[in-house]
């Protein structure tokens, strides 16, 4: 079965809106959502739409909009997402939670949205954005690294219960892209305390981690491979797009933690 409807989440800018462009040209219909409800350079194709992942009613209401609309919902794209910066140590709860609330709960709510409609059709593909420091966890961003980890086992668990259903699931992991999220990046209290004693540390690694992003890949390579899956007969369970980021997650894998823990406190710390 072709995907040709498609929601997309966290759509506004950044990866969301370069993949809606991709998709759209590709023709496939794109319900783009953001809590702004608008996207960069809008096109053909693409249905801006408001959407607030932490609700899950306004969700049930949107999925249900547009299977009147399209008669079918084929794919969705969870990519909304935040991200928090600073020692585990000081950090509030409440900064902690606001972590998980939209890019964990967020892609859980937007999934149980989809499924009941997925499963009725015997057909149904689910894309979860993560990223590669949910296999490579950083300094100062433990909450990311672990919200993001969450994503992937929660893929990985859907992809064997759906088995057989005609569903699938793909979790994509990008590495270092240009995007506005270096700047939306929010520093928790215990990263903006004076007094903290990481402040050196953490100045070091965030203007290094800044510098990565900054000069990272382009926004439509994580698209292209979003693309592909979508388009495939059958999805792939786990996606590290670019060779140089499947070679550092090989490494991972292969190399005893102790190690990987030194290298990267060397390289970030």
């Amino acid at each position: 079965m072709e995907v040709s409807v498609v929601l997309l989440t966290g759509g506004s800018s950044g990866i969301g809106a370069a993949t809606a462009h991709l998709l759209a040209s590709a023709g496939m219909k794109v319900y783009c959502g953001s809590r702004r409800g608008t996207i960069d350079h809008p096109q053909e194709g693409i249905v801006p739409v408001k959407l607030d992942v932490n609700d899950a009613a306004g969700l049930q209401a949107c999925v249900q909009d547009i299977v009147q609309q399209e008669g079918r919902l084929d794919a969705v794209v969870c990519n909304a997402g935040n991200g928090i910066y600073g020692p585990v140590e000081g950090t509030l709860e409440a900064e902690a939670r606001s972590q998980f609330e939209t890019t964990y709960f967020g892609t859980f709510k937007t999934i149980q949205a989809c499924l009941p409609v997925f499963r009725k059709q015997h057909f149904g593909r689910i894309i979860t954005v993560s990223s590669v420091m949910a296999v490579l966890q950083l300094p100062y961003q433990g909450f990311y690294s672990s919200a993001k980890a969450a994503l992937l086992s929660l893929s990985q668990s859907l992809s064997m219960e759906l088995r057989g259903t005609g569903i699938e699931c793909c979790c994509i992991l990008p590495g270092d892209v240009a995007t506005g999220f270096t700047a939306a990046r929010k520093l928790n209290q215990a990263a903006t305390d004076p007094a903290s004693p990481y402040k050196e540390r953490m100045e070091r690694n965030l203007k290094k981690i800044e510098h990565d992003e900054l000069g990272g890949m382009a926004p439509e390579v994580i698209g292209k491979a979003i693309r592909k899956q979508l388009t495939r007969s059958h999805m792939a369970v786990r996606v590290i797009p670019r060779p140089d980021y499947k070679f550092v997650g090989f490494l991972v894998r292969v190399l005893p933690a102790k190690w990987v823990i030194i290298i990267l406190s060397l390289l970030y710390n």
